[in-house]
């Protein structure tokens, strides 16, 4: 799977059903490229398309059950990753991990402000 693609489908399981034209803006690609991977996830029956119940003239990208249950793989396998690397430390090296950790909870939460813009 490619890096939008598992992307789109974190964006999708954190932000919820999304215009095609929303996601393509928060992953930085072109409408008529996000439009081909969404039909390639779809296909793949990681997200699917709905009617917008406020505008029935919109059509919202999904998560389907199968694609959060790989955005829930891939979140435990990086989960996993971590744990064993941070074993590798000494002490002093996690001390100053456990240290910056506010700070790194700044920055994400900064970084997803940034990459989901407003909304719609």
């Amino acid at each position: 799977m490619s890096l939008t693609s598992a992307a789109t489908l974190a964006t999708l399981d954190r932000t919820g059903p999304r215009r095609i034209t929303d996601l393509a803006a928060v992953e930085g690609v072109t409408q008529p490229a996000m439009t081909a991977l969404v039909r390639v996830m779809e296909e793949s029956g990681l997200v699917e398309r709905r009617g917008d119940a406020s505008d029935k003239r919109v059509t919202l990208v999904c998560l389907t059950e199968a694609g959060a249950s790989y955005v829930r793989t891939r979140r435990q396998a990086g989960v996993h990753a971590y744990e064993r690397l941070i074993g590798e430390l000494a002490g002093d090296e996690i001390e100053a991990l456990a240290a910056a950790l506010p700070a790194l909870k700044h920055l994400a939460e900064l970084e997803s402000q940034d990459r989901e813009g407003p909304m719609r």
